[in-house]
């Protein structure tokens, strides 16, 4: 397990629960049709957990270009190695949404609204306006990556701030995180704020043998890619000014 590996199967990992959840609560049926948002935000969130548990003591658990990005802004990263970062969380999300569209086949089969088909994969807006749909994703991403930021690492006031390990349990506060977004500003465009989790699914929609899939909507694609970015780009800018004083 290296860097590279950790954030391929971290980010498969988060795909495999977070297209499997929608792919059980839309398509027909199965278990868990029709069950809902809450459904789906939570799945999400922990299935960020568990991508966090698994990648974080190798490569950070990025999981995220736009966290990658972030982070290189801030000095914490070096940028020479955002590449190899991108390029794994955009691979291990296309795995990991081969492997819900695996195990839900019958039910992809079983399902005729194209718009359910692609739901699994990537995000769509529920009122298509560009402009909005993109301040839509800055500010989603903004508030996860202010708050990745921002956050530290308990340690005991014992006059040489000594580290409380927390374990695997460290990987909580970035699930709430993901879990509070989603509930609170994902219900325009489904709150990508990560541009592999929504571009990789969206090649395997693309070319995936989905019996009667439809589009792929890329005319839309850019938006979950360039908001993300702009996001973090914009969040790491206002913690530096106010917590460092100036851009690195």
């Amino acid at each position: 397990m290296d860097a590279f590996v950790a954030e391929f199967v971290g980010t498969s990992l988060l795909l495999a629960m977070g297209s499997g959840v929608v792919a059980n609560v839309v398509l027909n049926k199965t278990k868990g049709q029709n069950s809902g948002w809450i459904v789906i935000t939570t799945a999400w969130a922990l299935g960020v957990f568990i991508g966090v548990v698994v990648a974080g003591p190798y490569s950070g658990a990025h999981l995220n270009p736009a966290v990658s990005i972030a982070l290189a802004m801030t000095g914490d990263f070096h940028w020479g190695d955002v590449p190899s970062y991108v390029l794994a969380q955009v691979l291990g999300a296309m795995f990991g949404s081969g492997v819900a569209w695996l195990v839900y086949k019958d039910h992809f089969d079983a399902t005729e609204d194209q718009g359910l088909k692609f739901a699994p994969f990537a995000t769509a807006p529920a009122i298509r306006n560009y402009t909005s749909n993109l301040i839509s994703e800055i500010v989603g991403t903004s508030v996860l990556i202010i708050v990745i930021l921002y956050s530290t690492e308990p340690v005991l006031q014992d006059g040489n701030n000594t580290p409380i390990g927390m374990g695997s349990l460290g990987a909580l506060p970035v699930a709430f995180l993901v879990w509070v977004i989603g509930l609170s500003l994902g219900g325009t465009t489904g709150y990508a704020i990560n541009p592999a989790r929504d571009l990789g699914p969206r090649i395997m929609h693309q070319i995936l043998p989905i019996k009667e899939k439809g589009g792929s909507d890329w005319a839309y694609s850019w938006v979950p890619i360039i908001g993300p970015i702009i996001g973090a780009a914009l969040a790491t800018g206002i913690y530096l000014l106010l917590d460092q004083g100036g851009m690195v």
